[in-house]
């Protein structure tokens, strides 16, 4: 078999792979999510996130792989393989978002704007970052280096959620007209654990994927540099918040300290190729440190946010693309502000986007459950089947 052949051969496997351990990423999202709602809305948790990935994918195969990337087409690996990586993405942004609008957002309406976020929304950002480039030999053309999508997959999402709570608004109680914040914990924190652990493996085909290659040795150790400064990131995200979370409450919180690794992972995907294997210990670290801060700060605004997906998704997606600026030293033409302009124009665009979809949506379908759907659980309301029937439901 010639050189090329075997090298065609290997990187089609290799994106083929990488696919698989994002798509666990799916299951992922949905059990951070369910363990972090109140029971009564597992059910419709675990719908909207089935319903995401089946949704998001087929519209991204439809419509939106062409809006990002033009023709199917690919010299290195087969053109189907390199599709099925990139629609292994789509899905992520919308899970950003509606774990954070869970527990008071129906079903068919998420559904809907699945429909619009994979076929035009995303895909545009894809196309002005990775993909075709409309924006070229323009002024507002971007040479932003985000390798797997703190701003483009991440903070997109994190805009598109912020928009949604704002039309939506908060949970019925969460923020009393006393003052304060009502405190609505966790139902099932061996699922929560589980999430966010399944997102963690995840991330090593997300970000380790991105390198494109690893049919050769230069390839093969860029893949390996890339997943080893990943997971740094993340285990110095999940140390920091405990450190914190000690110092501040003389208590270990595992949804905190499980978003702090979620923070810090979000923060390296930006460059982790780029990195000695120290750097990311400092970017993880600060991103943990900013998912402390940013619950506080979002819950003081009054954004209600059940899942922490704003401190974790948006504010360290920001940091990160950021952060290549800053600590970048391979000698690629980066520049912070670089990173700036794509953060601003991707933001300004992913936000005031969504929330023209939204708003237009929220008028057609309500976005929002009746209080007494809220109340109830939407379990009972949207689905028809209770994920713990056997409980007594607090309301």
């Amino acid at each position: 078999m010639e050189i090329e052949s075997i090298s065609y051969v290997l990187d089609t496997f290799f994106a083929i792979f990488a696919m698989v351990l994002i798509i666990f990423m799916v299951p992922g999202f949905a059990m951070l999510e369910a363990g972090l709602v109140r029971t009564k809305n597992v059910t419709a948790v675990l719908t909207i996130n089935t319903l995401i990935y089946a949704v998001a994918s087929l519209a991204f195969l439809l419509f939106g792989y062409s809006i990002a990337f033009g023709d199917f087409g690919s010299d290195s690996m087969s053109k189907w393989a390199a599709f099925l990586f990139q629609m292994a993405f789509v899905g992520k942004v919308v899970n950003i978002m509606s774990g954070g609008v869970s527990e008071r957002a129906k079903v068919i309406p998420l559904a809907f704007f699945t429909v619009l976020m994979a076929s035009v929304i995303y895909p545009l950002v894809v196309n002005v970052t990775w993909g075709a480039n409309f924006l070229e030999n323009t002024a507002l053309n971007l040479s932003m280096y985000d390798l797997a999508g703190s701003t483009v997959i991440h903070s997109t999402g994190g805009w598109a959620l912020l928009a949604a709570i704002l039309i939506i608004g908060n949970r019925k109680g969460r923020y009393p007209k006393t003052g304060g914040v009502r405190v609505i914990p966790a139902s099932n924190i061996p699922l929560v654990t589980l999430g966010a652990m399944l997102l963690w493996i995840g991330w090593f085909g997300f970000n380790g994927g991105s390198v494109g290659s690893i049919a050769s040795k230069e390839s093969a150790n860029a893949v390996a540099l890339t997943i080893l400064n990943t997971n740094t990131a993340g285990l110095a995200g999940a140390i920091m918040v405990s450190i914190i979370m000690y110092i501040k409450y003389s208590k270990l919180d595992i949804t905190m300290i499980l978003n702090g690794a979620l923070g810090g992972l979000v923060a390296i995907t930006a460059g982790p190729d780029l990195y000695n294997i120290y750097t990311p210990i400092l970017i993880g670290a600060i991103g943990g440190t900013l998912v402390v801060f940013a619950v506080s700060f979002f819950d003081k605004l009054r954004i209600d946010d059940p899942v922490g997906a704003l401190s974790v998704h948006l504010v360290n997606g920001i940091w990160g693309t950021l952060a290549v600026g800053i600590f970048a030293s391979n000698g690629q033409d980066i520049t912070f502000f670089g990173q700036l302009k794509g953060v601003l124009v991707i933001g300004i665009f992913a936000f005031v986007v969504s929330y023209v979809v939204l708003f237009m949506l929220n008028k057609i379908v309500a976005l929002r459950a009746h209080n007494e759907e809220e109340m109830q659980g939407l379990d009972v309301e949207e689905c028809g089947i209770e994920a713990y029937p056997e409980f007594k439901r607090a309301f």
